[in-house]
């Protein structure tokens, strides 16, 4: 029998339950009233026993509903009352933006009405600051750490597979430890460590600076001026075995080899930079003037022509562009020359224009051949046609001494009217100075491929008419270019563009010796030293057995030559036998 009856029957005499049933209500009450806990006063009200109490069950859970409902059309009013909030404070909003707006276009209506209206033309056109979107010299040579890795662009021609199985097989060769991670080259496993080399790197304040550029300066300890002395005096011996090894490799055709120690030399400068020289900001520069200087400009100089080599060209100008911050007004290695081609073969037609039109003012660039030349492809390359015809035309006029000589370097055939016309042949060889000559044998035998292209041929000769026509027609531009050119590259050719003859080291360009007569020793780790320098070696004197040596190859070589010197002082002098005259570097 239920609880329920037992209480109808005995009332209050009902034994009391135990504890258990308030814990009983007391964990229904914390369940949120899932069970609900049977009051004793309500037998009283109730006349029956199953019904009242079921009807009672049903109006309690009909209340719990009702309160549920309740509270759901509280909550949806609250709501309620909020979206309409945040609508009128948005259409609010709108309306003070209407009205400010509204301000805003009543002025500039009262300022028209003064002023008159803007011209239609100008209304849809953009107008920004000054300083935006504008570079200066600096900014057009700031490079990026991923170009100087040769590796990369060699990953993009062959495939990464490929490169990867070739380094493997060199690190497979020998391995010392780990290497210092550098960014203008990568260590091999096989190189030593550098450890305490003696060179070291510190800022320059002897040199004036302005703005954000900083003069560095590198540091011989004591111990390497002793061994940079004892390579003087076995580079002023004059004998063949003390070549520098990495010219020695490539005297014998062994390139590779070569290539690889002009990296460890480039990692060892590398390793002793100073904390603040980033060669990425174009902002670092180094003194030229400092002998201990310029074995980092030697060193990269030789380094992107093995790198170029490889057809790593985008790596190369990214080395043209470092090369040429280092010194940008002086220039010492003449990096113009160059940097169009590797731009070009890079594909950086954009960046190549740009570049000649923020140093076009400072510099003159497209008094040099090569640029001339080099700026028309690219305007072409990226269809300026219009841009491209007239700098190619400007070219042929201004170095008319370049178009035979390209054709026959590319083995093409031209009609008999360009062969044969007097402006292109005999008074191109007239009018050109040797000086001139040599800069354009320099831009024929580096870039001659660039013009053997399929869609170049009909372009090159289309524009060769044009200036035939031209001079049909009596332009006065082409007389103009003809007294310009008399009075231009006369006299020899500056220090900075004979020792870049010197280190590009190409068979069919040559310096001879009236050309570096006066101008210095001529040695492959330091050609053509400028008559300022700031030397910290002095040159060492040989000895007496080597000045008495009058059998010496070199020293006969050079009285052959020269019948105002005698063996003795030209074995004794090496190859500095002639004296300083001025510097004639840009």
């Amino acid at each position: 029998m239920s609880t329920r009856y037992i209480k109808k029957i005995y009332g209050s005499d009902v034994i009391p339950e135990k504890d258990d049933s308030a814990s009983d209500t007391e964990i229904s009450v914390t369940n949120d009233a899932k069970s609900k806990s049977f009051n004793v006063f309500d037998v009283l009200n109730q006349s029956s026993d199953n019904d009242e109490q079921d009807t009672s069950d049903k109006q309690d859970e009909d209340l719990d509903t009702n309160c549920v409902n309740c509270n759901d059309a509280k909550s949806r009013k609250k709501k309620k009352k909020r979206k309409k909030l945040e609508n009128k404070k948005t259409k609010s909003q709108q309306h003070d933006v209407e009205y400010d707006e509204d301000e805003i276009e009543r002025s500039v209506w009262e300022v028209n009405k003064l002023l008159g209206e803007p011209l239609p033309s100008c209304s849809n056109q953009v107008l920004e600051p000054q300083w935006v979107n504008q570079k200066s010299k600096e900014d057009i040579l700031t490079i990026q750490h991923k170009h100087l890795n040769p590796y990369n662009e060699l990953k993009r021609i062959f495939g990464s597979k490929t490169v990867q199985a070739e380094r493997n097989k060199r690190r497979s060769r020998g391995r010392f430890g780990h290497l210092k991670k550098t960014w203008l080259v990568c260590p091999r496993d096989n190189w030593p460590p550098i450890g305490k080399s003696g060179l070291t790197m510190s800022l320059d304040y002897s040199v004036e600076t302005t703005g954000n550029v900083q003069y560095f300066a590198y540091e011989h300890s004591t111990s390497y001026k002793q061994i940079q002395l004892k390579f003087l005096q076995a580079v002023e011996s004059l004998n063949p075995e003390n070549i520098i090894i990495a010219e020695l490799c490539k005297l014998s055709e062994d390139l590779p080899m070569a290539a690889e120690f002009i990296e460890r030399a480039l990692y060892c400068l590398e390793c002793a930079f100073h904390p603040s020289f980033n060669v990425t900001t174009a902002q670092c520069r180094l003194d030229y003037r400092k002998q201990q200087n310029r074995a980092l400009f030697i060193t990269l100089f030789k380094h992107l022509g093995f790198v170029g080599g490889r057809a790593c060209y985008r790596t190369s100008l990214e080395f043209c562009k470092l090369l040429l911050s280092l010194d940008p007004e002086g220039d010492p290695l003449a990096v113009v020359l160059s940097i169009d081609f590797y731009a070009l073969r890079a594909k950086e037609f954009e960046w190549f224009v740009e570049f000649c039109d923020l140093w076009e003012s400072s510099r003159n660039l497209t008094q040099l051949p090569n640029i001339a030349y080099s700026l028309a492809l690219a305007h072409f390359r990226l269809g300026n046609k219009d841009d491209a015809d007239r700098l190619l035309q400007n070219a042929l006029i201004m170095f008319p001494g370049v178009l035979i000589p390209l054709l026959e370097k590319c083995n093409i055939q031209t009609d008999a009217k360009v062969m044969q016309h007097d402006f292109f042949n005999s008074k191109a060889q007239t009018s050109t100075s040797p000086a001139l000559e040599k800069l354009q044998n320099l831009y024929i035998v580096r870039s001659f491929h660039l013009w053997k292209e399929t869609d170049i041929l009909p372009w090159l000769e289309e524009c060769v008419h044009a200036v035939l026509n031209r001079i049909e027609s009596k332009d006065e531009y082409i007389k103009y270019c003809q007294v310009k050119r008399s009075k231009r590259y006369q006299g020899r050719l500056p220090k900075n563009i004979l020792r870049h003859i010197i280190l590009a080291d190409m068979k069919e360009v040559i310096v001879n010796v009236q050309e570096i007569q006066n101008e210095g020793p001529v040695l492959s780790h330091d050609p053509l030293p400028p008559i300022d320098s700031i030397d910290i070696y002095k040159r060492p004197v040989a000895n007496d057995r080597i000045a008495q040596n009058s059998s010496n190859f070199l020293s006969l070589f050079f009285s052959s030559l020269f019948t105002d010197i005698d063996g003795a002082a030209a074995a004794l002098n090496g190859l500095n036998i002639f004296e300083e005259n001025e510097d004639h570097a840009q």
